[in-house]
């Protein structure tokens, strides 16, 4: 997937500032500090797109991206597409109140819940971690709403080869989903970045 153009659309801290556009959307969301922000700069093909920090909890809002992208094989733009990618807050040990951490919650839910543009969800997980119940349980969340998903397995490249392909064996089976649906990638490297372009796309 080529992206033609990549911007930033707007950041909502409720319903009331979501776009009013009935664009397909693209939802990351993950355990703070997992990488959220790295990959969703990769996949854009722009450094700077979404904001990265090294502070868990920096993303607060809910900051909708909007995309024009081109199949690979596409002779011209005639095909292009424009599609809004959507980085939620990070959940977990965020260095916020309990108060905050309970808001933002809620947000996501109604979020996730309640917005029928949303074609799929993309849950992060890193490597280095196994899958709780945060992770297993949003998934399952998730498909009660009938609200496709995929994993993106985050920071691939922080393990050796022999060990990495170990650890991605272990969480596939943790999360016991089909083929397909659990990608390795590495915002660093640029490892599985076509190949969740490729899982992405089929859901839109």
């Amino acid at each position: 997937m080529k992206v033609i153009s990549a911007a930033l659309e707007t950041s909502a801290a409720g319903a009331e500032g979501f776009p009013r556009e009935d664009l397909p959307e693209v939802a990351f969301l993950g355990r703070s500090n997992v990488g959220k922000s790295s990959l969703l700069n990769k996949l854009a093909a722009r450094r700077g797109l979404a904001r990265t920090s090294a502070s868990p909890g920096k993303t607060r809002l809910l900051h909708f991206f909007r995309l024009v992208v081109r199949d690979d094989d596409a002779p011209d733009a005639s095909r292009d597409r424009t599609l809004l990618f959507v980085d939620l807050p990070g959940y977990g040990y965020a260095q916020v109140s309990h108060a905050e951490r309970e808001q933002w919650k809620t947000l996501i839910e109604r979020y996730l819940a309640a917005r029928p543009p949303l074609r799929v969800a993309v849950l992060l997980q890193d490597v280095r971690r196994d899958p709780a119940d945060d992770e297993t349980l949003l998934l399952a969340w998730l498909e009660e709403r009938g609200v496709p998903s995929l994993v993106a397995i985050t920071k691939t490249d922080k393990l050796p080869p022999m060990q990495r392909a170990k650890r991605l064996r272990e969480i596939e089976r943790a999360f016991a989903l089909p083929a397909g649906r659990v990608v390795a990638t590495s915002a660093e490297k640029g490892l599985g970045i076509g190949e969740l372009w490729t899982a992405i796309a089929a859901r839109l």
